[in-house]
């Protein structure tokens, strides 16, 4: 059943990178009644209760499973930990917020999802670029049939490190262009592949290049890598009517629409065909401001306490994982095509 008190006390599992984000935004929610923070790593606690002193810590998975008093539980810890501090949470009975991707393996995705929905608990992903400004007013405007037919789209998410020890850039950064795209058109891709190399950790790829085709004929190209003289957060989605550009490191327009395209005409004789080139002003829309994580886990709690679907659910998380698979698998086949069921 889902938990009806006004008040949810959280515990988040992992204060290292993200994790901290996590606290300081649950924090900051009215309907947090408490937070207790959960690491094996006895500094990242003292460092985060240094910061918030009423901060409760606990170096035990464990007393957050066995406490009445949690409700809910948020896990940023590596992907490979996923599967199991999910499960036992919920068969715990407890509300899951799991950091991207969701699990290592599709199967492991099913088997989560299925368990919330028998237990009747909320299960939600943390795709934050979902509930970014720019890309909710981007897939308005895809929705809203503002751009016309998506042709294709292009995206880089590039930079010189991190590089990680535990999954490849693919599992890395790809997991967010994957969740946007598939946000924006409202489906998973019909067959991807990509192609890689592991220049600096062997068996660790740190530059892909993935193809998509999606069931309505659009094409997507994403690059991404660890290995690059800048940062760039850039992509560029091409329709029939109208192009965008969604670049994430601009500091105030981050989307530009271009009134640019090409019409073709046909010709009346034998005459050559006819193309007529538009270029026309550059627009960019007004956009909201407020902190993408602070919007999703008010999300969190609202599905929490009024039995909601969550907008990054499990299945949301699971055809992300569904196409890194895919990806990794035609990675190692020297760029075979793969088909996603």
């Amino acid at each position: 059943m889902y938990k009806t008190k006004e008040k949810i006390a959280v515990g988040v599992v992992g204060c290292g990178y993200w994790g901290p984000n996590l606290i300081r935004n649950f924090l900051n929610n009215k309907t947090c009644q408490q937070v207790i923070a959960c690491d094996l790593d006895k500094s990242k606690l003292d460092r985060i209760q240094g910061r918030y002193p009423s901060l409760k810590v606990t170096s035990h998975y464990e007393d957050l499973m066995d406490s009445n008093e949690v409700d809910a539980v948020a896990i940023a810890t590596p992907v490979n930990t996923h599967f199991n501090l999910t499960r036992d949470a919920l068969k715990a009975g407890k509300h899951v917020f799991v950091e991207k991707p969701f699990t290592a393996s599709t199967a492991e995705a099913l088997e989560l999802i299925q368990l919330a929905e028998k237990e009747g608990l909320t299960l939600m992903v943390g795709h934050t670029f979902e509930y970014s400004p720019p890309v909710v007013k981007i897939g308005e405007l895809i929705s809203q049939g503002a751009l016309g037919e998506i042709y294709f789209i292009s995206s880089s998410r590039v930079n010189l490190g991190l590089h990680r020890k535990d999954v490849s850039v693919i599992w890395d950064l790809a997991s967010h262009d994957f969740a946007i795209l598939f946000y924006w058109l409202k489906a998973a891709p019909l067959r991807i592949s990509a192609l890689g190399k592991d220049y600096v950790q062997r068996g660790i790829p740190d530059v892909a290049f993935i193809n998509m085709e999606f069931p309505s004929g659009c094409v997507a190209h994403v690059e991404v890598s660890w290995l690059a003289p800048s940062k760039l957060r850039r992509t560029a989605v091409i329709g029939s009517e109208k192009m965008l550009v969604y670049d994430d490191t601009e500091v105030m327009e981050k989307v530009k629409i271009y009134d640019k395209g090409v019409d073709y005409k046909e010709p009346y004789s034998f005459g050559e065909f006819q193309l007529s080139y538009r270029a026309g002003d550059i627009v960019s829309p007004k956009l909201d401001s407020y902190e993408p994580l602070g919007v999703e886990v008010a999300h969190f709690f609202d599905c929490i306490r009024n039995g909601k679907k969550p907008r990054t659910d499990g299945y949301s998380g699971l055809r992300v994982v569904q196409a890194l698979e895919a990806t990794q698998k035609s990675l190692e086949n020297n760029g075979h095509v793969e088909r996603i069921e």
